[in-house]
């Protein structure tokens, strides 16, 4: 009966895709296929229970002789080496542990090409190999000064990083940029660490960039589904249901673009002291000669710099200018505006940011465009072009609160622009109050700033109110360009 079983357990997964680097699925006989079947199903049986220690032999057993029976071997193999490793106490078997742990990870992707890449492999073998072994390293180069250990796990995220692009994971990026930082100090080359920024920044931008195409995609399914269910094409249960699948889908892209965001921030941090823009400079002005034809290699110093907040640099403003020259994109022509804007040439910022708007992907990429255009059309003394493009930013990243500000900065700078007849004097700022007090409201970052201008607003006398029978707490409508209804204070 047993073997009856596990007979037709092989048939039914035999009847799966057969994926490359095995000759046989399960086994070459019958017999080795229902011993892979056995210990596979020890295996599944105790790391469900958390058994973790007796499912280590059918492990081992699966791995070295039917590698290519189930995608779960591998995908499971951290948590349950995670708590092995942590448990053991006798170090030599601590050690077989964590190379059991690496090495599960080198021929997956020969085995389940279709779940698993090259590039993700190796990724999370020098991901382990820092986790583990990285601070005995450092005792090995502090005593006899050789790195070559350390040199060996930084070439392997290199590799890895080249490989996955914008597919690697966030906990990848985090621990390569530990260990560039090391061979950074080890080497005393900033090169490497500038290297292994540019790489980090240029990449997850795209990671998030997909992220929020494949968020945005959603967004129209939600009025979809609700239109579908308004007239009666699907029922409560349906509805109900697709709701969660899309609630679901955009909630694990936004989580994506959460922790991306959140990498990158913590390498942003880490970069600074290595790399302020004198060093930049030094740096890049010796490349550009050699790579003016590279436009990828100089796409990466210019967002380098860029971030940097190095944008008064000529030399930055030399590769932005042979960059846009020569493969005009959205990001070049949102820092030709930028470029444009700090040297007053206001015009030409305010095409610029239009051309970036135009080409972005995503709404969210347009959030900072529509800012900087608002900022343009200020200069220009047109108001409502300002908050038509302040509004934008708001519509499209509702905690937009630097745009709140700018709107608030205009109705405060309304004097000269409303008044006449029976006006009442500044009462355009109870508006721009109002607008101070959205930003601090949502967005923390820009509280103080936005709490500042509101304390400096000067609102209309008690004279005035009382002139015109107007008291505190009462609605009031501002005219003039502004007709917004706000309160009096």
């Amino acid at each position: 009966m047993k073997k009856l079983f596990f007979v037709s357990l092989l048939c039914l997964m035999t009847s799966l895709a057969f994926s490359q680097g095995c000759n046989f699925k399960y086994g070459a006989t019958e017999a080795d296929s229902i011993k892979c079947l056995e210990e596979l199903s020890s295996f599944r049986i105790f790391y469900n229970n958390k058994q973790y220690a007796d499912a280590l032999t059918p492990w081992h057993y699966v791995i070295n002789n039917c590698p290519c029976a189930w995608d779960g071997i591998y995908t499971n193999a951290q948590t349950m080496f995670d708590n092995l490793i942590k448990n053991e106490k006798d170090s030599a078997k601590k050690e077989a542990l964590i190379d059991d742990l690496i090495n599960s990870y080198k021929d997956r992707h020969l085995y389940f090409p279709n779940k698993f890449t090259e590039g993700n492999g190796l990724g999370f073998m020098a991901f382990n190999t820092a986790r583990y072994r990285m601070s005995e390293y450092a005792k090995q180069y502090k005593k006899t000064g050789n790195y070559d250990a350390i040199e060996d796990v930084y070439n392997l995220f290199v590799r890895s990083v080249e490989l996955e692009k914008e597919k690697t994971q966030p906990n990848i990026w985090d621990s390569y940029f530990k260990v560039a930082e090391t061979m950074t100090l080890i080497k005393r080359d900033t090169t490497i660490i500038i290297e292994a920024y540019e790489r980090a920044t240029d990449y997850i931008d795209v990671a998030i960039t997909n992220a929020f195409v494949k968020y945005e995609k959603q967004l129209p399914n939600f009025v979809n589904l609700d239109s579908a269910f308004k007239i009666g094409q699907i029922d409560k249960m349906e509805y109900d249901k697709r709701f969660k699948q899309l609630s679901a889908d955009t909630a694990r892209q936004m989580k994506l673009v959460n922790n991306y965001r959140k990498t990158l921030s913590n390498i942003e941090n880490k970069f600074q002291p290595y790399a302020p823009c004198n060093v930049l400079e030094q740096v890049y002005a010796k490349k550009i000669d050699q790579n003016r034809n590279n436009i990828k290699a100089l796409k990466k110093m210019m967002m380098t710099m860029f971030k940097g907040n190095c944008i008064t640099s000529p030399v930055f403003k030399e590769i932005l200018e042979i960059v846009h020259g020569a493969e005009p994109g959205a990001q070049s022509a949102y820092l030709m505006g930028n470029l444009s804007l700090r040297n007053q040439e206001v015009d030409k910022a305010i095409d610029y940011f239009n051309e970036a708007i135009s080409l972005f992907e995503t709404q969210e990429q347009k959030v900072d465009c529509y800012y900087m255009l608002g900022l343009a059309y200020q200069l220009q003394q047109k108001y409502s072009e300002a908050r038509a493009a302040a509004l934008q930013a708001i519509k499209i990243h509702p905690n937009c609160g630097k745009a709140y500000i700018l709107i608030g900065d205009l109705y405060a700078s309304s004097g000269n622009r409303c008044g006449g007849d029976d006006f009442l004097p500044r009462c355009y700022n109870w508006a721009a109050a109002d607008k101070y007090a959205k930003a601090a409201a949502v967005d923390p970052s820009c509280a103080e700033t936005a709490n500042a201008k509101r304390a400096k607003l000067a609102f209309p006398t008690q004279q005035d109110l009382f002139v015109r029978g107007l008291q505190k707490g009462q609605s009031f409508h501002v005219g003039c360009w502004i007709q917004e209804t706000t309160t009096i204070r």
